[in-house]
Formats: structure tokens, sequence, C-alpha cells
């Protein structure tokens, strides 16, 4: 006892508390500082938190932060070893006892005091305990930063033996955003709807207007040179504001009929049909290349004050049309009003999987279902089984591509006209007989 209570070994009993303080306050700042929230920093430094700009700082190079916290916490961590096995060798005397002791003291003083309660307490509120961390920190790696420097240069050195490229970043800005938004899902914290209309707004950016345009197939266009009657009928039976207008082939398209004209005209010729002029209704028809962004139609639907225009390929050939709908339908969803026909393309199945329309977009399916088909190489579910097969399928024929099986249901000369889509477990194949 009374070795114990003699004065150099108190002081010791003293150092050693003070440098598992420090440990503690490494472990801690290293958790909350790589925990904290980048979101709710740049919120705090807009209203003026200087601490936050620190942190942000701080973030902004990782390695040098993480560093200096781990070069300080390994200092005061083998000094606190070296000074307890002091300690114990004072009070037991040289041998292997002392160090037997001063091993396992120092295991479990350094495990629950400096590593686990800091670390539950820093994650527990990460982005309180690094403001408040943020100026001491911000000190010690600044005199840390030439160590550290020089650490990072054998450790760089090492990897790249390995071929390890410590500089490349698979991910971005966008897939961070995604990959919080899919885990709040998970957890109940957004709803699939505001999901998918985040993701819109992050992957507009990559489509191309034939990546959504309505194709020619699918379109409802109106002979100049009907009569009268049968113009009004198809009109009707469209269902659309704004139709195409061509003169016998369909590829010669002279203009586009709006529905407010035509009823304008109509109600000046007093129901006397004969006198319907066409020619005079159309409006100039705009053509777009199947090349153009998306975003960038969308400012020129802006400039311009349009709806609706005509996409066309590098020859020039009529391929659809893209509506100011089509565009915010990628954001927000399907926008159906009281001329909508409800036409989804899509049936689910009890037993699973679903019934899908050829033309229906890979978008379009993965939306609904919450499926993962690539669309890199087709934009239509047919258009995909096509590429992939490398063939026209016939009825009957299955495939087994990206963790889905697709079953050929419908097939009209060589248009995929309906399919059977579900998820599986087998390998990819060509074709299943």
């Amino acid at each position: 006892m009374s070795a114990f209570l003699d004065p150099a070994n108190l002081t010791l009993i003293g150092i050693i508390l003070v440098l598992l303080v420090c440990s503690g306050f490494f472990s801690s700042s290293e958790t909350s500082l790589t925990a904290a929230s980048r979101v709710r920093m740049h919120a705090a430094e807009k209203d003026g938190d200087k601490r936050a700009t620190i942190v942000t700082k701080l973030l902004n190079k990782r390695e040098r932060l993480l560093g200096g916290i781990l070069l300080g916490n390994n200092l005061v961590n083998i000094l606190a070893s070296v000074l307890t096995t002091a300690l114990f060798t004072n009070l037991f005397g040289e041998g292997g006892m002392a160090l037997v002791l001063a091993t396992i003291v120092m295991t479990l003083l350094i495990l629950i005091f400096a590593e686990v309660l800091p670390k539950t307490y820093a994650i527990s509120q990460p982005d309180k305990l690094a403001l408040i961390v943020a100026r001491p920190v911000d000190l010690i790696v600044r005199i840390f930063a030439p160590f550290v420097s020089i650490v990072q240069l054998i450790v760089n050195g090492v990897l790249r033996l390995f071929g390890v490229d410590t500089d490349a970043s698979a991910w971005t800005a966008a897939d961070e955003i995604k990959g919080a938004v899919d885990l709040h899902l998970q957890e109940g914290g957004v709803a699939k709807r505001a999901r998918d209309q985040i993701y819109g707004v992050l992957e507009i950016g990559e489509l191309d207007v034939e990546d959504v345009m309505i194709h020619r197939k699918n379109l409802s266009m109106i002979d100049i040179n009907d009569p009268p009657e049968a113009v009004i009928k198809n009109v009707l039976a469209s269902g659309h504001s704004r139709l195409p207008l061509y003169n016998t082939d369909q590829d010669d398209v002279v203009g586009v009929l709006h529905v407010k004209d035509l009823l304008k005209s109509m109600a000046r010729l007093d129901g006397d049909l004969s006198g319907l002029n066409l020619k005079r209704l159309a409006r100039e028809a705009w053509f777009v290349p199947e090349t153009t962004s998306v975003v960038k139609q969308l400012r020129a639907f802006q400039h311009k004050r349009e709806h609706f225009a005509l996409v066309v390929d590098e020859y020039g050939a009529l391929m659809g049309v893209i509506t100011l709908e089509d565009i915010l339908e990628e954001i927000v969803g399907d926008i159906q009003d009281e001329h909508d026909e409800e036409v989804k393309g899509v049936e689910r199945r009890k037993e699973g999987g679903a019934v899908v329309r050829g033309d229906v977009a890979i978008r379009d399916l993965n939306r609904a279902m919450d499926w993962k088909l690539p669309d890199d190489e087709a934009v239509t579910i047919a258009g995909l089984v096509i590429h992939e097969s490398q063939t026209i399928p016939t009825v009957g024929q299955a495939f087994a591509y990206h963790g889905y099986r697709f079953e050929i249901l419908e097939r009209q000369r060589n248009q995929i006209q309906s399919l059977k889509v579900a998820k599986t477990y087998e390998p990819d194949q060509r074709s299943e007989s």
C-alpha cells in the first residue's frame, strides 16, 4: 500500500488517467466528425456558425483529418501503456507478472473508457459533438500535418504497389442521395412515390428525347386530305389536344392541329363543316432531333412557351412526339386528367411478376414494379428482350436476363405485343424450350 501511495506512482497514475481522457477525446472526435451530417453542417454554416465552417473544412480533407486523429490517439495510447508498465513494475517488481497485469489493465481501460464509451456517446449525437470538438481537432490536425503527410505518402505508395487507386471514386453526389433515399424508404421514412420523384429529378439529366417520347406507332395523326367528318371523329377518338397533320404519307408532316383552333373554326362556320379548311388551321410543326437531351428540351419548351414537338431521326424521318407533360411525368409520375384513358400496359399477377405490353418503357415498368431492369441499350421492354436475345423471339419462347424471366405471350409480325416478366434467380439463358 505504501508503494501505491508513493508520490512518483501517484504521479504516474494521474498522467495515465489524463492520457486515457485524451484517448477518449480522439475516439469520440473521430466518430462524431466522420458521422456528422454534411447537410446539417452546411445549414449551420449558412446560419453563421463558424464551428460548422471548420467541420466542413475538416471533412473536405478527410485523409488529413483521420491521419491527425489516429496519430494523436496512437501516441497517447502507447504512452499510457508504457507508463502503466512502469507503474506495475514499481508495484510488483520487474518480471512477467508486471507485464501481464499492465497489458490486461490497459486493454480493459482503453477498450471501455477510451473506445467503446466515447464512441457510443459520439454516435448518439454526432452533429452536436462535432461542433464542440471542431476547434481543438483543427488545431491538432494543423500541428500533426507534416507527419501525417509523410505517413500518407508511404501509405499511398504501398497501396499503389497492389494496384489500389486512392484517388478513384465510383460514387457521385447523386449516388449518395439515392442511397440515402433508398435507406429511408426501407426504414419507412420516405414513401415510394416520393423516392421515385427524387430519382426522376436526379436522372432526368441522363435522358434524351427518344427515351421519353411517344413512339410514332402509338401516335394519333390526321390526314389533312380527310373529309371534315372523319377529321372530327379522329380528333374525338384520340383524346388529345394537339395532333400532327400529314399529307398522305405520315412522314410528310405539314403542321399541327390544335383542338381549340378546330372548335373556333366550327363555331364560326355555325355547323357547316364543308367550309372547314385544315390547311388554314394548321400550326407550324416544331421538329427536334431524337438525341436532344430532355433538360435542353424542357428549357426550349419554357423559352418558346410550347408544349408539343415532333421528334425526327438523323435522316429526318418521324420518330414520335415529345410533350411537356411527358417530361414532367419523368419527375412526378403519371399525370392523368379527365380525358386520359387508363391504359397502363402493366398487369400484375397474384403469383408474382406482371404481364407487360411490349411498348411499355423500361423506366415506367421499373417504377411500377420497383424493379431494376437496365435501360442503357433499349427504351422499351420488347426492345430489351430483342437486344439481349439478338433475335426476334417467337410466341412461347422464354429468356432469363439480369435476374428476370421474360416469356413471349403475343407477337404481331416482328413486334412483341405482350410478354410475362417475373423476377428469377436463374442464370442468364439465351432461350428456354
